[in-house]
């Protein structure tokens, strides 16, 4: 393939009802030398029916439900762009989104991938300078980056929640770094079965010592169990 070709991999667990407007949102790109995977994992929707409406313009991987991080892992073995973008299947680009992480690559050869400002649902994630320290203690880059492919070490299977906060931790143990584009390219969508359990929360709800009380968000629990999981495999 041709150089500077981005890899777009989307994983697609039930996501029949959001894949139309992530896909029209790829192919809207400015940035056209693009390829596209998506990997079916194990849906029992009609993602497959959805996804043979666009099956002249990508490559489509059919598997039994593997998991996240092995399908991403499925989706970038199948692909040979020198720059990948693991897109979630909920996501709606900002039609020059490639364009401006590609340049900030460009811009910056000393950083391994790009990251941008975002939009969960209603909340707004505003974008923050990378910083090894601030990564070390919590996370603020989206699955939904631009990595450099020769940079990109694999999503690790046995993480199942905060894989985002671990690939780039594990990059950070390798020396790698990012930058940030301080613009809202990309938008997420928080509907569907593909995104319970992972509604956004108040940072305060986190900051709360709900050990005093005999109640607390099962959503707090798991991100916290999650949590010390990273925690101890980077020995944070």
């Amino acid at each position: 393939m041709t150089h500077n070709i981005i890899s777009i991999i989307i994983p697609a667990y039930q996501h029949a009802n959001t894949l139309v407007a992530c896909l029209d949102s790829v192919f809207a790109q400015t940035y056209k030398e693009v390829e596209v995977v998506v990997v079916n994992d194990g849906s029992t929707d009609n993602t497959l029916e959805v996804l043979e409406g666009y099956n002249d313009r990508i490559t489509i991987i059919d598997q039994e439900n593997q998991g996240s991080n092995n399908a991403r892992n499925n989706g970038f073995n199948a692909s040979s762009g020198d720059f990948v973008c693991f897109c979630d299947a909920d996501v709606i680009m900002r039609p020059d989104m490639l364009e401006k992480l590609f340049g900030a690559l460009q811009k910056h050869p000393e950083a391994s991938y790009a990251y941008s400002a975002f939009k969960f649902g209603w909340k707004l994630f505003r974008g923050v300078d990378f910083s090894a320290d601030r990564l070390r203690t919590r996370n603020f880059i989206h699955t939904t980056a631009l990595i450099r492919r020769q940079d990109f070490p694999g999503f690790d299977p046995k993480i199942k929640r905060l894989q985002d906060w671990d690939l780039w931790l594990t990059m950070q143990d390798a020396g790698k770094v990012g930058t940030l584009v301080p613009e809202t390219l990309f938008e997420v969508s928080v509907a569907g079965e593909s995104r319970i359990g992972s509604s956004w929360l108040p940072s305060i709800m986190y900051k709360i010592p709900w050990s005093w009380f005999r109640w607390r968000p099962s959503s707090i629990e798991k991100y916290e169990s999650a949590q010390k999981v990273i925690q101890k495999k980077h020995n944070l």
